[in-house]
């Protein structure tokens, strides 16, 4: 049976001030856990503290600048030991083909992939002291499923998310003698301000409030992989096994219809 959330926890999340990490936060809040909140607005984490103030450390901070997330460190056992990190900061840049330009492939890289591998200098050390005192820890990356199939467009966002991904499982091998879980979130399409400025159909889009409902459903069953909604990750996983030349003119021809 799991130990997770079982009883209020300490728990760190990043981008928590606004879509998946902020719905999270709230989720866990109205469970009783105490919340060490990071993201680079000041302003959105502090509404969320106004919620249950003796509970909730504002912590701002860039998750790609080492100073600064040095700076927070010692924030993250300000409840006490530190029982779980939920590194959630990410965002998600397309590009236009017709005008390549290496920076968004570099933009994306920088803060999902680079910006969550600065985050465990502070977070895994954290973990390991309250794995020394024989108690429950857990890491959370939340990657995408859109790795999962290779869409248009999506070059640098999705290549981000195949090296997180893959970082996160590396990480889950290397931690396991250590007794430091490690959770991989695979969300499909969520409506957050990122989703908002789609200019394309987002089929079986959930609310960020029903995302977090799964993701700490799945975190409290004691899930190790926690992909969502399923009819859609389902049919990428599907997609993604057909031989690799029907996925090639599958995916040129969405190309195609995209830029149309």
């Amino acid at each position: 049976m799991s130990r997770r959330l079982q009883v209020p926890e300490n728990i760190w999340i990043t981008g928590a001030g606004s879509g998946i990490g902020e719905a999270v936060s709230r989720a866990l809040l109205e469970q009783g856990h105490r919340l060490i909140l990071t993201g680079r607005r000041r302003e959105p984490l502090e509404a969320i503290q106004a919620v249950a103030p003796d509970r909730v450390t504002v912590a701002p901070a860039d998750t790609t600048d080492q100073q600064q997330l040095g700076s927070i460190a010692p924030r993250l056992e300000s409840h006490g030991d530190l029982n779980m990190a939920i590194l959630n900061a990410g965002t998600c840049e397309y590009l236009e083909v017709s005008h390549y330009s290496s920076d968004v492939i570099a933009n994306n890289l920088h803060t999902n992939m680079t910006g969550t591998a600065r985050c465990l200098d502070i977070a895994l050390p954290a973990l390991r002291r309250t794995r020394a005192k024989g108690c429950p820890a857990t890491l959370v990356i939340v990657s995408s499923s859109a790795w999962w199939f290779p869409f248009g467009r999506a070059e640098g966002y999705g290549a981000s998310k195949a090296a997180l991904s893959y970082f996160a499982y590396a990480l889950r091998a290397d931690l396991a003698a250590e007794g430091i879980d490690v959770v991989v979130v695979s969300p499909g399409f969520v409506k957050t301000p990122l989703t908002d400025r789609n200019d394309f159909p987002m089929p079986f889009l959930v609310t960020a409030d029903d995302a977090a409902r799964r993701i700490v459903n799945g975190l409290a069953r004691g899930r190790h992989d926690i992909a969502f909604p399923k009819r859609f990750t389902w049919t990428l996983r599907l997609l993604g096994a057909l031989p690799r030349g029907i996925i090639d003119r599958m995916a040129a021809a969405m190309a195609r219809k995209s830029n149309t």
